[in-house]
């Protein structure tokens, strides 16, 4: 790999430190030391796994899409991916490792290609309305109070609902997923082992539910045919997948459908609600009936503080060098894109939050063949939630002060725990059904 930038300089100032609650709620200063001191720089994780992190965005970007850093764990030390060190915890035992996150060529084109038609710009607009529905029935929910926590009750169930639809989860099984989901993303701050209860849980599920699919498919898909049945589909009719393989997939599309969006809409109203001029502009432009500012601002929010911190794990298959340092075969690799999305080498005034941003190659959701499935559907999500939510809560605002704001632990993921808002209360009406229940 070419490394565009200067050679990094050694520093008289001692590196930042890592991974504290500190470091949770403002990583930026931190990767910025990281970019100019330390571009790929060996740490030690809080699990004990050391790993390379890349920040430079010219770095990240080719490290993305480098075929000898391959997303199978196998190329690292088996125990510690058994024991829940890299990877989600309990997938392994919940027999759902055969997913795209783990998975190389010639296997991840295979599976790829048979779910990518589910995320196609005509499908993801055919789910425009569902979508609109569940935001509108969402804040339905809590517009006559005043006040709301706006991560679960609204940026949280809104894409689990919305991902459930689309693998063809019965509503009445849709807050199950909700309470599994729940779970998941809490990480740290759940009970001990809850988040490998929950995937197996879903694990046993997802095999219960496909069995009943297969049971009632018809002979001819139907338009609009749920994803789960499509897998099915491609199953029987010779597409060399195993149901183990389809259960894997079912569970990352849910997985990482949801937690995305979740911290896409919940960042993004933060980032928001904390700079009222850009805000404004975007109010205005969505009361004239304009999108186009709606669109820039979301990719703007990807690359400002978007919902993915760090890539998923990558391993070096074979010694290789990126941005200058020699990496050994067998060694983690994590592409801090929170970092690279700031570089001042790559973006005009990083730290500053625009809107209207034209020259935006964020790599939030990734680069390369591993480029997010879902990013489509994430998109439209948080088009529609922060458009939403702005128009029908126009005067929406902080409950609390942004220093009391907790961010959640764990590697991967960057999202709020809550995000308390207050606003002008709007007229009651009826609950109306989501999911499973009537909330």
């Amino acid at each position: 790999m070419t490394d565009q930038h200067p050679p990094a300089c050694p520093s008289s100032t001692p590196a930042p430190e890592l991974f504290t609650w500190e470091f949770a709620a403002d990583p930026y200063p931190a990767y910025a030391w990281l970019r100019e001191h330390a571009p790929v720089h060996r740490t030690r994780l809080p699990s004990g796994v050391e790993a390379w992190l890349v920040t430079r965005y010219a770095d990240a970007k080719q490290a993305l899409a480098d075929q000898r850093l391959s997303k199978n764990p196998a190329h690292h030390d088996e125990p510690a991916h058994a024991k829940g060190k890299t990877g989600i915890p309990g997938e392994r035992k919940a027999e759902l490792m055969t997913h795209l996150l783990n998975i190389d060529p010639p296997d991840h084109t295979r599976l790829r290609r048979l779910v990518s038609k589910a995320f196609t710009p005509r499908r993801v607009a055919e789910f425009a309305p569902r979508v609109q529905e569940l935001a509108d029935q969402l804040i339905d929910g809590f517009a006559g109070r005043g006040c709301a926590d706006l991560i679960h009750e609204f940026a949280f169930p809104l894409p689990i609902y919305a991902i459930c639809d689309m693998l063809g989860v019965p509503r009445e099984d849709q807050d199950d997923f909700r309470d599994w989901a729940g779970m998941m993303i809490r990480h740290q701050g759940g009970p001990r082992g809850g988040v490998a209860r929950s995937v197996k849980k879903m694990r046993g599920y997802l095999a219960d539910l496909i069995h009943r699919k297969r049971e009632a498919l018809p002979d001819a898909p139907g338009p609009g045919e749920d994803l789960i049945s499509g897998l099915i589909r491609a199953f029987d009719h010779g597409e060399h997948l195993t149901e183990n393989e389809a259960a894997a997939m079912a569970f990352i599309l849910l997985f990482a459908g949801f937690e995305t969006t979740v911290n896409l809409i919940g960042n993004g109203m933060y980032a928001l609600l904390t700079h009222p001029g850009q805000r404004a502009l975007l109010q205005t432009s969505l009361v004239r009936g304009e999108r186009g500012l709606l669109a820039t601002g979301v990719e703007e929010l990807l690359r400002y503080d978007g919902p993915v911190e760090l890539a998923t794990w990558r391993f070096a298959t074979r010694p290789l060098t990126i941005g200058g340092q020699d990496i050994a075969a067998g060694d983690p690799v994590l592409v801090v894109l929170a970092a690279a999305d700031r570089d001042p080498e790559r973006f005009a005034d990083p730290e500053v939050l625009d809107l209207a941003r034209r020259d935006n190659q964020h790599l939030g959701y990734g680069h390369g063949i591993h480029y997010c499935l879902g990013a489509p559907l994430a998109r439209l999500e948080g088009q529609t939630a922060l458009a939403t939510l702005l128009t029908r809560l126009p005067d929406l605002r902080l409950a609390v002060d942004s220093a009391d704001l907790r961010w959640r632990g764990g590697l991967i993921m960057r999202g709020l725990r809550t995000l308390p808002v207050e606003f002008t209360p709007a007229p009651e009406k009826d609950p109306r059904h989501i999911g499973g229940t009537a909330k």
